[in-house]
């Protein structure tokens, strides 16, 4: 919640509101803010933990803080929240949205080779995510999709993959990748209020801010420890 003093430009909030940190900062008012690309605002975009400070603190300072923060509805689980702030709208917007996801779909987040293929018998996927970042699941994404298909790349690379274009281009396959926007992050506030979805099922581990450290050797190992996220939560 905003505790400290607030900007003059801030309009839309006080101090002691409880809010949700987009990790996409926006002024709202550029040419790619107005097209909904908040990632890419002229003067935000990902820039907490990125090109500035981050947000593993108890103290945070957030630009343009009436586009980039979200009021938390009254009575709403604050945990679950924390999933809205970056994983779930970029899983939806990038993933399903981006993939053109539809009903009936066959969706795969990628797994062996074999084992996808076995389970489509030998069809392929009509949707590929790669969720990973690194060229070994993008890989396999280009292998297990099926014609007309489409890869979803999520994942954030940090070197290059190689993309063999004959392959998709003879199967009239669609390969997107993107950025997060958040611009459904509204949208999916009131669908997690509702209960229609449950984010929380992903938080495996709590810890305090003293246990920082603790916490990444947990995600270090997190096939071993079963982790999926976790709440960092201030005393």
């Amino acid at each position: 919640m905003p505790r400290g003093p607030l900007g003059a430009g801030v309009k839309n909030f006080r101090k002691g509101d409880r809010v949700l940190i987009s990790c996409i900062t926006a002024r709202g008012s550029c040419a790619n803010c107005k097209r909904q690309l908040y990632s890419h605002c002229t003067d935000g975009g990902w820039i907490l933990g990125h090109l500035i400070d981050g947000t593993e603190a108890e103290y945070v300072r957030i630009p343009h803080a009436d586009n980039g923060l979200y009021p938390i509805p009254q009575g709403a689980d604050e945990e679950a929240l924390v999933m809205l702030s970056n994983i779930l709208p970029t899983g939806f917007e990038i993933g399903v949205l981006t993939g053109q996801v539809k009903p009936g779909n066959t969706v795969a987040i990628v797994d062996a080779v074999a084992t996808l293929m076995r389970m489509t018998d030998d069809a392929g996927v009509d949707v590929a995510i790669e969720a990973v970042g690194i060229p070994a699941t993008f890989d396999v994404c280009q292998k297990v999709v099926a014609p007309g298909g489409h890869i979803a790349n999520v994942g954030v690379h940090g070197k290059s993959v190689e993309l063999h274009l004959e392959t998709p281009w003879i199967q009239n396959v669609t390969l997107t990748t993107g950025l997060v926007n958040t611009n459904t992050t509204p949208l999916l506030l009131k669908t997690v209020h509702s209960g229609k979805l449950s984010p929380a099922q992903r938080i495996t581990h709590r810890c305090a801010p003293d246990d920082i450290l603790k916490a990444y050797a947990v995600f270090g190992n997190a096939a071993q420890e079963k982790a999926l996220k976790a709440i960092l939560a201030a005393a």
